[in-house]
């Protein structure tokens, strides 16, 4: 298990480990040009001079078919098919392209001046699939932040797209507005990023009479109101594709579209012959709010902060009488927090871990929360540690199981994406995200 540390890197929020590529020898002045234009979404051939804008990728692809007999698999699956590219460019200068790609030859039983032989690049290759992941990784760690910032963005504007009401500051408070009083949902503000273009699409639509749902054009806005009024097509269509990369869920497994994700089933992973025996064998350890420290037993994890930082989670949750959602939500916020190097009770942001608990406990924070607007977020309803152990042994209050504890009143929830809360007692961050996605269908 990593130790609450890990990942930590200075002056950065994010709470993902940054993943780079191999190191390679200095750059000649050509092959720096091909990544300046690798960034700028130019396709590269990895054999020749020519290049082709990323939305022409059917155009590319038919050249390296026709002109360099090479075929790569799954390559709408490929996060960053530019910066792919570049990478096999510079290894097709180092070595000759059949130390990689498998051969296959046409026609192998006709005459010899009648075979070709073609070439398949495929994630069948370490090097391939390493690549892949690494570029996947990447990409989920640039949307996340992405998200983020528009997240603390205050400076957000907007009509709403049915009326003339105009919003101003969070996104969320247009889209919860939209959900509630025009029921057109496009699901939970915190599931979805670049936001600001996903509304221009759909602006978009509206202004040339198309129905967002049905997708079909009208004559006039009347008509097209009393269309989508009647027909309870307030609501995107799941099924077009050009939605998919507003939805965080679809940066998250390599080779996945979210549809093939969210119909897995946990049952399918379960055989009844599978020997369990191993389960006590190793206990997962819980860490330490504060520090490093382990332990193999929850109570000895909350006899340590309360010995050692004068923290008792038991005590907060009595005198606040928080339920099971506000604790995870308050135990991620904390966690992240510490990550951050920031003081958890008054913001205040500070160079290294050691300073903070030493502020922590001068100032008497230990115990000290801010206002419960700044913890109970529904952005910490997500592990910041995916394989927290803490969170495995939060309690349910009274009020939770009667269902009458509710602080996200102001916050309308489908019932898709709250019911399975519960499952980050047992589950991590990628299957709690993939209820939600479901909400715009």
């Amino acid at each position: 298990m990593a130790a609450a540390g890990d990942g930590r890197k200075d002056g950065q929020d994010s709470i993902l480990e940054p993943l780079c590529f191999p190191e390679q020898p200095p750059l000649s002045d050509s092959v720096t040009q091909s990544r300046r234009r690798s960034c700028s979404g130019v396709l590269l051939c990895p054999f020749c001079s020519e290049s082709t804008p990323l939305p022409q990728t059917d155009v590319f692809l038919k050249h390296l078919l026709q002109q360099h007999k090479l075929v790569i698999a799954d390559v709408k699956l490929v996060a960053d098919l530019p910066k792919y590219l570049l990478y096999w460019k510079g290894r097709f200068m180092e070595q000759p392209i059949t130390d990689f790609c498998s051969v296959i030859r046409t026609n192998s039983t006709g005459p010899a001046e009648k075979q070709e032989d073609y070439f398949l690049l495929c994630d069948v290759l370490p090097e391939d699939r390493v690549l892949r992941e690494n570029l996947q990784q990447k990409r989920l760690e640039e949307v996340l932040e992405q998200q983020q910032q528009e997240r603390d963005d205050g400076s957000f504007q907007r009509l709403c797209m049915f009326c003339s009401d105009e919003f101003a500051g969070n996104r969320s408070s247009l889209l919860n507005h939209m959900a509630r009083e025009h029921s057109f949902s496009i699901g939970l503000p915190d599931n979805i990023v670049f936001c600001d273009e996903f509304l221009d699409t759909l602006q978009g639509k509206l202004d040339n009479l198309q129905c967002l749902y049905c997708e079909k054009t009208f004559r006039d806005k009347t008509t097209l109101k009393d269309h989508m009024r009647k027909k309870a097509h307030r609501r995107i269509n799941a099924n077009n594709r050009e939605y998919d990369r507003f939805y965080v869920i679809n940066y998250l497994e390599l080779g996945k579209t979210w549809e093939e994700v969210q119909s897995e089933d946990d049952r399918e992973l379960v055989d009844e012959d599978d020997d369990w025996s191993d389960w006590q064998a190793h206990p997962v350890s819980a860490v330490c709010l504060f520090c490093d420290h382990q332990s193999e037993t929850m109570e000895q994890i909350y006899t340590h902060m309360k010995a050692a930082h004068d923290f008792d989670l038991h005590k907060l949750r009595t005198e606040l009488n928080l339920g099971f959602y506000q604790q995870v939500k308050l135990v991620n916020f904390i966690r992240r927090q510490i990550h951050q190097n920031r003081c958890y009770g008054c913001q205040e942001k500070f160079h290294c871990r050691a300073d903070v608990l030493r502020h922590v406990e001068a100032e008497g924070h230990v115990m000290k929360l801010p206002h419960v607007s700044t913890w109970d977020q529904p952005q910490y309803y997500f592990p910041t540690y995916e394989n927290d152990a803490l969170l495995c042994t939060l309690s349910d209050s009274d009020g939770d199981e009667r269902g009458e504890t509710n602080h996200d009143e102001d916050i309308p929830v489908i019932a898709e994406d709250i019911s399975n809360l519960r499952a980050l007692k047992r589950t991590s961050v990628l299957n709690q995200l993939l209820r939600n996605r479901s909400s715009c269908s």
